[in-house]
């Protein structure tokens, strides 16, 4: 039998997001509007958020994201993970409260909690939220301009964390994140120093 985990006093609720932090949303759309459009769309031309129609013929995101919800499964369920990611979500998850908090349209919820399964992540709690500051985490990662300065703003006894990306910049108040080993020796520490402060 594996070993139980209790809630211990160093053990982190952490909030992570999944497209663009664990799941690779960019390559999953670029993938399927090269093969229905006959395009050629590269994956590194993204370079901003929200702004997919414009690597397209669509004119706008309304149109880009009936596209998106039209054929089963969705974009949501196809994309790859992340280089790293689901390996060290596991070890998270072994240490920690691992949570997912990502923003879905109704008709994603289904796929994304699919792609969970099928990826094996072990999460203990997930959100699916427009205003990601009611997850009730320590720690946040995230990729999402808006959401990581929401965060920012309004958790002030939370960590957060942005994963770096061509489509964001520095926020202050962030911790900038360029690896998952650097996550997880952020939580680490964030871990050990909470220990620190209850015995001293």
């Amino acid at each position: 039998m594996s070993a139980h985990y209790d809630d211990g006093l160093d053990q982190l609720r952490v909030g992570v997001d999944m497209d663009g932090v664990i799941a690779d949303f960019n390559r999953s759309w670029i993938g399927r509007y090269n093969r229905d459009f006959d395009a050629s769309v590269e994956v590194s031309s993204v370079s901003m958020w929200e702004g997919m129609h414009r690597l397209t013929h669509f004119e706008s995101m309304a149109e880009f994201w009936d596209w998106a919800q039209a054929d089963r499964p969705s974009i949501f369920r196809d994309a790859p993970p992340l280089p790293g990611a689901i390996e060290s979500l596991g070890r998270i998850a072994r240490r920690h409260r691992l949570e997912i908090v990502s923003s879905k349209f109704d008709w994603a919820i289904p796929d994304s909690l699919g792609w969970l399964a099928d990826n094996g992540v072990a999460a203990r709690e997930v959100h699916f939220l427009w205003d990601k500051t009611k997850a009730p985490c320590d720690v946040f990662l995230d990729d999402a301009p808006h959401q990581l300065m929401a965060l920012v703003r309004e958790r002030p006894d939370a960590t957060v964390c942005r994963m770096v990306q061509p489509w964001n910049s520095p926020i202050a108040g962030a911790v900038d994140i360029s690896s998952w080993d650097a996550f997880e020796q952020l939580l680490d520490e964030i871990a050990a120093g909470r220990i620190a402060a209850i015995e001293g």
